[in-house]
């Protein structure tokens, strides 16, 4: 008790200086008042971003993305602006609120009412779910068959599923900021695929200068897709517009290559297979510190001022840091053993990071680039992807080989509840979410 104590201690010292710091990059501007905004592990942070509008394309019919006019003031940019509590899409306002599981190794998927924590309903759905990804429209839920190569459609008015959809290889799914297109990470296959994001029929496919692509994130101009090859230890930035890859950026020595790119057109190799295959060699092999490559990227996620972005390393972990204009890398957060999934607060102040194999999360403060706590799971666990609720009150991360759900309070870090799932949670998608449009994965929002 007395441990814990003097760290919240620790950390109430730090909202001062956070505070400073977030003052000096914004100028002071009028940001709203702390406490103004739900809890958040440092709510208080003071920054002016929070409440700014965000710039960038607009939703369709959204007239909030004019130009200003000359002279105005300008407030800073937050992409992430459209995704506060309260503010749910009409599109979205009825569903019920609810927590989707894909369990990887029972190929099934279990419901959870967030607010009981009580499992409603378990279904089965094809081979190996991996995530379950909320449509560009915000009207469906899509789960992420890998190996049984189909995308299982819920509805999530009812959370029932629909009838399966063939796709090769859908590892994972996002889709184009224009809502033309999905795209899927064949990661076996080391493709891009481009997708109808309502048939889900293929309409072109990329070769990937790497080994392993599976998460990515936009620019704020939404004009550059950033995408983390795992097995080789490279970021792929590619202009989705021209289907082109515009630079390769080699974690193992931090330079970005521009011209004289290799496309890769074989599969992985036999090892790598059998880790997409049967995941848990990665967990045992982070438990005794060897991973099969030096680097091994996972997560990607862009700071709310749109200069930044952030990329959790399962093998070096933490998080890189990336300039989303230069696409170079610029510096190295240290967070937990195999750092693996990366999730904004509802005030855009901190990033959480789960780390699977030191089975905590760790909070950054955006403002000062650096982490500020880490909340430990009791005993241990092994904490991988999910979602901020959107009051922004609690965290729900997968146990991905526990076989559990957590949910942290973000107010204080404490661990709230631990629910029993099925085999290999993996993806959990909380929703409904605020924002007008998804980009995909368990929960990108613009």
């Amino acid at each position: 008790m007395q441990r814990l104590r003097s760290r919240r201690q620790r950390h109430a010292g730090l909202v001062p200086l956070i505070g400073l710091a977030a003052c000096v990059l914004s100028a002071c501007g009028g940001g709203p008042a702390p406490g103004s905004l739900p809890p958040a592990r440092v709510a208080a942070t003071a920054g002016d971003v929070a409440g700014a509008p965000a710039t960038g394309s607009a939703a369709p019919g959204d007239a909030s993305a004019g130009s200003a006019l000359p002279g105005a003031a300008t407030t800073p940019m937050d992409v992430y602006a459209h995704d506060r509590p309260g503010m749910l899409s009409p599109a979205v306002a009825r569903f019920p609120e609810r927590v989707y599981v894909p369990n990887s190794e029972s190929n099934t998927v279990t419901v959870i009412d967030p607010r009981t924590y009580q499992v409603l309903r378990t279904f089965k759905v094809d081979r190996r779910p991996q995530h379950v990804v909320p449509s560009w429209d915000l009207k469906t839920l899509w789960v992420n068959n890998n190996d049984g190569n189909s995308l299982t459609p819920i509805d999530p008015m009812t959370g029932k599923p629909g009838k399966p959809v063939s796709v090769d290889d859908p590892y994972n799914l996002y889709f184009t900021p224009d809502g033309r297109n999905a795209l899927v990470m064949a990661e076996r296959e080391n493709r891009l695929d481009f997708l109808d994001p309502h048939t889900m029929r293929l309409q072109h496919s990329m070769h990937m200068p790497c080994r392993g692509i599976n998460h990515a994130d936009f620019t704020a101009d939404e004009k550059t897709f950033l995408a983390s090859c795992e097995f080789s230890g490279h970021l792929v930035a590619i202009d989705i517009e021209a289907r082109k890859i515009r630079a390769v950026i080699d974690l193992a020595d931090g330079t970005t290559q521009r011209k004289g790119i290799q496309y890769r057109t074989t599969q992985n190799s036999r090892m790598e297979r059998d880790i997409m295959e049967h995941d848990r060699m990665g967990h045992d092999s982070m438990r005794h510190g060897r991973m099969l490559n030096a680097n091994m990227p996972q997560d990607v996620k862009l700071s709310p001022d749109g200069t930044t972005f952030y990329v959790a390393d399962m093998a070096k972990h933490g998080v890189w840091l990336v300039d989303a204009g230069k696409l170079r890398v610029t510096g190295f957060i240290k967070t937990g053993q195999g750092a693996h999934g990366l999730y904004v607060s509802r005030d855009s102040q901190v990033l959480y990071v789960s780390n699977r194999g030191a089975g905590s999360v760790t909070v950054v403060s955006f403002a000062l680039r650096r982490p500020i706590d880490t909340w430990h799971i009791p005993g241990g666990g092994s904490p991988d992807m999910g979602g901020v609720s959107a009051d922004g009150s609690r965290l729900w991360l997968s146990g991905r080989y526990d076989g559990v759900v957590y949910v942290f309070d973000t107010g204080n870090g404490n661990l709230v509840r631990k629910i029993n799932v099925g085999a290999g949670p993996h993806g959990l998608a909380i929703y409904p979410q605020p924002g007008r449009y998804s980009l995909g994965h368990t929960g990108i929002f613009r």
